[in-house]
């Protein structure tokens, strides 16, 4: 397909929560988004609702053959890549319905099974490994290409570090999953700053979505907008950073 002019977006976990906000966020900033969804016809319907800008794309972050397919179709079908959001991520195993408080004492490394720990490290820390390597080659050729991260305060060690944090009771696998993914973004960040390409990490905050079994306090709206203004970043814009709404997270 020949290149077309319009800024093409990847948002993997696109169908849903936080991922599919940015999305429609994104569309009305002008761009075509692709919605990337293990469950094709949940990302049609997603891309369905939010308009002919949004397409979905067959995408499972865990499997290699898959994230092939995608990255091939992307050229073939779009032509270019400007902006990749790694926003797919699961904080557990446990069956939907689960109570919120089952799920903070199953992400227990005290108790957590190797299995369980290994399957959300494969999404939340393999995952955007294997998906920003299978995609550079596109936002290579970009001219002002950037990759977000969804992080989470909640993987922050600085703040986890600090015994007057309420919150670092519930440090467990999901909170050392994204503290890996944080400085995975980072090696990214380093390692990419000659080629002009900006990796930033965005954390919504505790937004209700089934992440967390829609316990959060912040809209899908509130946790898309830190996301969506690195996502916007012109040329001149910061690599290497962790934020929120509110400004700079410590790592």
């Amino acid at each position: 397909m020949q290149r077309q002019d319009k800024l093409v977006a990847l948002v993997t976990g696109g169908n849903k929560g936080i991922g599919l906000q940015i999305a429609k966020d994104l569309v009305a900033h002008g761009y075509t988004v692709l919605i990337g969804s293990r469950s094709l016809a949940n990302g049609e319907a997603a891309a369905a609702s939010i308009g002919e800008e949004a397409h979905a794309i067959h995408l499972d972050v865990t499997d290699e053959a898959s994230i092939q397919v995608a990255a091939h179709r992307v050229r073939d079908e779009f032509g270019r890549l400007d902006v990749l959001v790694n926003n797919a991520g699961i904080s557990n195993v446990a069956p939907p319905g689960t109570p919120f408080e089952e799920i903070i004492q199953s992400n227990s490394l005290l108790t957590a099974s190797l299995d369980d720990v290994r399957r959300v490290w494969e999404t939340n820390v393999f995952g955007v490994i294997a998906v920003t390597q299978a995609m550079l080659p596109l936002l290579r050729e970009a001219p002002a290409a950037c990759i977000v991260g969804i992080g989470s305060d909640g993987g922050s060690l600085s703040l986890n570090s600090d015994p007057s944090n309420p919150h670092r009771a519930m440090f467990g696998n999901y909170s050392a999953s994204k503290a890996a993914m944080h400085a995975v973004m980072l090696s990214f960040a380093l390692a990419l700053e000659s080629s002009g390409i900006k990796v930033n990490i965005a954390t919504p905050g505790f937004t209700a979505t089934d992440l967390n079994g829609f316990n959060g306090t912040n809209t899908v709206e509130e946790g898309a907008r830190e996301p969506v203004r690195l996502a916007l970043l012109g040329a001149d814009g910061p690599t290497g950073t962790f934020s929120g709404v509110d400004g700079p997270i410590p790592w």
